[in-house]
């Protein structure tokens, strides 16, 4: 039984704090320089307010310089040419494969999306894509408060820019599967990613036109000690359109090899977005939505449970994620088992 155990969370079947700060790497991304250009279109003379922070040039709808995030060449990102970016030259409206997959297209990989602010996030104002990246600082076992501050308006204000204890720089990427030995067991599959800060597991997502979706887990390397997991049902990771009050569950059976050893387990998340405010981070300062996530993890006939907030935005997707300890009891807990924050 303890061996199932260990097996279990070292195969990331994901405290849910890790599954959504991997969204958050897979969203909005990854601006370069701590000061954007501008924050709204209205900012700009083209109207189009770049997911980088910076004006889209009104002649050519050519984006502006930028070091990091999309799929435009450069840091690990795709070609802009990419088929699954459903290019639109310069436009601003996205089609069909646009919304799709997040946004529109500026016409060189560099997705297009104007932050509203107007409460409620839609699939179409969250990219998700392989060949995304972002830098996140990333803490271990640190104190934070997750109630924050309350606010005249109901609002409340969280303070996620200071350093903290261990604090290191972590570059989330979402790998296309293409080459991956397991890419065969999941053919709807959008990207894989690296679950959590000590383990080099694999989530493999599927983004669809109302969700975001863990199918399951796999280890780097098919070898004699692989992991591969396959979840019964897909959790349903986000559920969009989010806004204050929007809840969902998801409840699974996940069951396969971990580290050469066959596992079977079920898994229940409960997700609520539970308030709404203002959340400072390394990065910069964004409005967003708070997603309070439960989840209920019964191995044979141990029960493990643990909490997790993810706060998110328009256009950049998860911006932070905090995670607790196992068996908290406090909805607002101070000691974390992970915080981690996007970061310049």
């Amino acid at each position: 039984m303890r061996l199932m155990l260990r097996l279990a969370r070292s195969a990331g079947a994901a405290p849910a704090l890790l599954l959504l700060g991997l969204w958050a790497a897979s969203a909005g991304w990854a601006c370069s320089g701590a000061s954007p250009e501008c924050r709204v279109g209205a900012d700009c003379v083209s109207g189009v307010c770049l997911s980088n922070g910076h004006c889209q040039p009104p002649h050519d709808g050519a984006s502006a310089d930028g070091d990091a995030g999309f799929a435009d060449g450069g840091d690990g990102g795709t070609d802009g040419g990419d088929s699954a970016d459903g290019a639109v030259d310069g436009g601003v409206d996205p089609g069909p494969d646009d919304v799709a997959d997040g946004g529109a297209d500026a016409g060189d990989g560099m997705v297009t999306c104007t932050p509203e602010n107007n409460g409620e996030i839609l699939r179409s104002e969250v990219p998700i894509r392989a060949g995304m990246h972002a830098t996140f600082l990333i803490a271990a076992d640190a104190l934070v408060n997750t109630a924050g501050e309350s606010r005249p308006d109901g609002s409340r204000r969280w303070d996620l820019a200071a350093p903290l204890a261990g604090d290191h720089s972590v570059l989330v990427e979402l790998r296309p599967l293409t080459g991956l030995w397991f890419a065969p067991e999941f053919p709807g599959a959008t990207y894989a990613a690296q679950l959590r800060d000590d383990s080099n597991l694999l989530g493999v997502f599927e983004a669809t036109g109302d969700a975001l979706l863990l199918l399951g887990v796999a280890s780097p390397q098919d070898d004699y000690t692989r992991t591969l997991l396959k979840y019964s049902e897909p959790i349903r990771v986000l559920s969009f359109p989010l806004r204050l009050g929007s809840a969902w569950t998801s409840e699974s059976v996940i069951s396969g090899q971990a580290s050469g050893v066959y596992s079977a387990y079920y898994e229940k998340y409960e997700n609520q977005v539970d308030a709404s405010g203002e959340l400072a981070t390394p990065y910069e300062t964004f409005s967003v939505l708070r997603v309070r996530v439960s989840l209920t993890r019964t191995v044979g006939t141990v029960i493990t449970t643990s909490r997790s907030f993810v706060f998110v935005t328009e256009c950049f997707g998860s911006v932070a994620a905090v995670h607790s300890r196992d068996y908290e009891t406090e909805v607002e807990f101070t000691r974390a088992s992970e915080v981690r924050r996007l970061s310049p």
